[in-house]
């Protein structure tokens, strides 16, 4: 065959791999363990959370979101995004009308009932509820993925993961600490062992009062928390994006002097925007409490 049709025949080649490659369906299995399949990447999206914006930020897509829900405020340029609504009440017929070609839906925030019927009306929708440390980064990945923003995406992940990893080392070896987390004061609820916050808590050397509790929020009785006698309380302010609203306190627990939180004064508020938003900062949070659970081993009575 003739050099210049073998060269000819190469390009074809290559230019219907590559165009074979281009026009190929992606596919991630998102956190309800479904597979959502895109004929290309997504250019318009709509998030239904504010963690789930930050990570669409983080792994590149921030520009790809034409609309999101109310407190999507970091970063600040979210904050110029259209609104749909709250993560309990969405304006379906605004969503439809974006025409998005992906919904990244929080699995259990948001209201199942109108989450179902954008599914049913044929739009893609990605489940986000990561529920670990390592959850973050894979949400990271995945959502490059059908953004098309891959290199991007892989780098914050990467990054995520290496900050984890040092504070991992850390704080591996620190004597534990045993933590109750208030959620709420009235009725009283913390979490489980199953939740995020759970995980930062071990990051850094806490260990959960409620742990083993069924419910991912129990509710829990002070008699409870006091029997349990825990060294350290946390609970999360309302972020410093809204100073206006009053942080949580601890006030309820000033006259239970007995409990070892209260008498050497380890009651912490953190950021709750740090900790209730499972997006790349909870980094930031989990630095938080690491330093906070260090103060509580610092007010130990010397031996």
């Amino acid at each position: 065959m003739p050099a210049a049709l073998s060269v000819a025949r190469a390009t074809l080649i290559t230019a219907l791999l590559l165009s074979a490659s281009a026009n190929a369906a992606i596919s991630v299995v998102d956190d309800a363990g479904q597979t959502v399949t895109l004929a290309q990447p997504a250019r318009r999206v709509v998030s239904l959370a504010p963690h789930v914006t930050e990570l669409i930020y983080a792994a590149g897509g921030g520009d790809r979101i034409v609309g999101t829900v109310s407190y999507s405020d970091y970063p600040p340029q979210a904050r110029d995004i259209p609104r749909v609504g709250d993560n309990k009440a969405l304006d379906l017929e605004r969503i439809a009308a974006l025409k998005p070609d992906l919904i990244v839906v929080w699995r259990h925030g948001n209201a199942q009932k109108q989450t179902d019927r954008l599914k049913a009306l044929g739009m893609p929708l990605f489940y986000s509820e990561p529920r670990r440390l390592e959850s973050i980064p894979e949400n990271l990945e995945k959502l490059g993925t059908l953004l098309g923003t891959e290199p991007v995406a892989r780098r914050a992940a990467d990054s995520f993961r290496q900050q984890v990893e040092t504070l991992r080392k850390t704080y591996a070896a620190r004597a534990p600490v045993t933590v109750f987390y208030q959620v709420w004061q009235q009725p009283l609820m913390t979490l489980n062992g199953q939740h995020l916050v759970s995980d930062l808590l071990a990051l850094c050397g806490g260990r959960n009062l409620f742990a083993a509790e069924a419910p991912l929020v129990p509710t829990v009785s002070v008699e409870a928390v006091v029997a349990g006698n825990p060294e350290a309380m946390l609970t999360a302010g309302m972020g410093a994006t809204r100073s206006d609203r009053p942080l949580a306190d601890f006030s309820m627990w000033e006259r239970w002097k007995q409990v070892t939180a209260v008498a050497r004064g380890n009651l912490f508020v953190i950021d709750g925007d740090l900790v209730n938003r499972a997006g790349p900062r909870v980094v930031q949070g989990a630095e938080q409490i690491c330093k906070d659970l260090d103060v509580a081993r610092s007010r130990r009575p010397a031996r």
